[in-house]
């Protein structure tokens, strides 16, 4: 993938957690084996898909060059998603931001992303 960027979203006990660990530690990605990820073609969707209806939800952005090696895997109607095997830091990211919810409930993407 030619994806530079990546991102994380959490949901804010996701991000309480990740702050006392210093690692993403979501459920999914533990029960998962792995961490799940968003390109910038498929964040948007992701967030409106699991994050609807949540007041506040975090959005980390990732350098790809920063990470391990990721692994691209066809999810969701085969599109491609890159997938960490191992820790994610939330001290490596290179953003952040916190993300309200629309009139219908969706997270609303940075106008800066």
């Amino acid at each position: 993938m030619t994806d530079t960027h990546v991102y994380k979203l959490l949901s804010q006990s996701d991000w309480e957690a990740a702050k006392a660990s210093g690692v993403t530690a979501v459920p999914l990605d533990a029960a998962d084996g792995y961490v799940h990820l968003s390109g910038i073609a498929t964040v948007a969707e992701t967030a409106r898909l699991y994050y609807s209806g949540q007041p506040v939800v975090h959005l980390l952005e990732f350098a790809v060059a920063d990470l391990p090696p990721l692994k691209w895997e066809p999810s969701r109607g085969g599109t491609l998603f890159p997938h960490l095997y191992g820790d994610l830091s939330i001290a490596q990211a290179s953003r952040q931001w916190q993300l309200g919810p629309d009139a219908d409930g969706a997270p609303i993407m940075p106008e800066d992303l």
